[in-house]
């Protein structure tokens, strides 16, 4: 078998785009999202998404679709714009905006995206939830308490405790308690 080197291939990523005509506005839609952005969009959007130890489904949907539509599509959008996502996407939605630009990704980039993010919240609600994660996070926040707890110590009044078993004694008709 003969042996060809890939500086010989003389490849380069392809940028390919699908176009459509929104409001008299050409719109661009990328074709293929190169991996590193890939992994941006899934994290952001789960990073926006988690409330406490779970995922809001609602805010997934929210965010994981924004951020297709920021990632995938040539529009630009100003940081104020930006500033109420809950509201730009509303209007992206009702406008029919959102649903033109997911038409306009192939079918399996758009699949291959949610599948990662399904998987990788399912990876890290088992981690958490599971024994490892547990142990993890009490190991992980024990410097903290350990602080939190010297800071007590070093400001604890014994005369103001003292204070108060003098009270509660009082209380208790001058009995020990």
């Amino acid at each position: 078998m003969e042996k060809v080197t890939y500086a010989s291939l003389k490849l380069k990523n392809k940028i390919e785009t699908e176009k459509f005509d929104f409001n008299g506005h050409q719109i661009e839609v990328l074709q293929y999202l190169p991996i590193e952005d890939k992994y941006s969009l899934i994290n952001i959007t789960l990073q926006k998404a988690k409330e406490g130890s779970i995922y809001n489904p609602v805010k997934i949907d929210h965010f994981f679709h924004l951020n297709l539509i920021y990632m995938y599509s040539n529009i630009t959008f100003t940081d104020k714009q930006r500033e109420d996502e809950a509201k730009l996407y509303d209007i992206l939605v009702t406008n029919g905006l959102r649903d033109a630009i997911i038409s306009k990704i192939p079918e399996s980039e758009y699949e291959t995206l949610f599948s990662f993010m399904n998987d990788l919240m399912a990876d890290t609600l088992n981690y958490k939830n599971g024994i490892s994660g547990v142990i993890s996070e009490l190991v992980n926040s024990l410097p903290e308490r350990a602080e939190e707890m010297q800071k007590i110590v070093d400001n604890f009044d014994k005369n103001k405790f003292q204070e108060v078993i003098n009270f509660a004694k009082a209380a208790n008709g001058g009995r020990d308690i």
